[in-house]
């Protein structure tokens, strides 16, 4: 089992740095077109009609990969302060739970995305002419990456390896191998 859990391991890490870099790449992309826009309105007096709404839809998308490969490294939040009082190997049970409560609701941010998408999909988005389905795909795929980290969290647990904290389950890290008992 610990040799297909370094194979997913790989596998979503790869994943996580496609959606780090994605969303790296939209922050600095938003940033540009705020900076256009308020270029094109304060000294040439005029104004770029797509710059707000694309800029919107920019954002969701690097809060959506940002919130779940944060998810995946550890970082989201959490309450400890019960597992201060509980023996340690209680801890473990209340990460899964965790885990699942985080993932059920990456189901829901799915779940509802999708409904509101196709709702939404015959509106058209206004300065930049495209369907509203566009403005909720963020929130789905974002819900579908949560989905996957979490269920990672939870077989890496199951497998007795440790879960993600920043860094260490990074594809190209040799200490994975290590920790998991595949290195070469």
């Amino acid at each position: 089992m610990q040799d297909r859990m370094q194979g997913l391991a790989l596998a979503t890490g790869w994943i996580a740095r496609l959606a780090l870099w994605i969303a790296g790449i939209g922050l600095v992309l938003m940033t540009v077109i705020i900076f256009a826009q308020v270029f094109v309105r304060y000294f040439l007096n005029d104004s770029l009609q797509w710059a707000e709404p694309s800029s919107v839809m920019i954002m969701a998308w690097f809060i959506f990969l940002g919130a779940a490969v944060g998810l995946r490294e550890g970082y989201h939040l959490s309450f400890d302060v019960l597992l201060v009082f509980l023996p340690d190997r209680v801890a473990p049970w209340l990460h899964t739970i965790s885990d699942f409560v985080v993932a059920a609701f990456g189901f829901g941010m799915t779940w509802y995305g999708s409904q509101l998408a196709a709702k939404a999909a015959r509106d058209m988005v206004p300065g930049i002419g495209i369907s509203r389905f566009y403005d909720f795909l963020p929130l789905m795929v974002g819900g579908v990456l949560i989905i996957l980290f979490s269920a990672e969290r939870v077989l890496r647990r199951v497998a007795g390896l440790p879960t993600a904290r920043f860094g260490d389950l990074d594809p190209e890290d040799e200490d994975l191998a290590e920790q998991t008992g595949t290195g070469a």
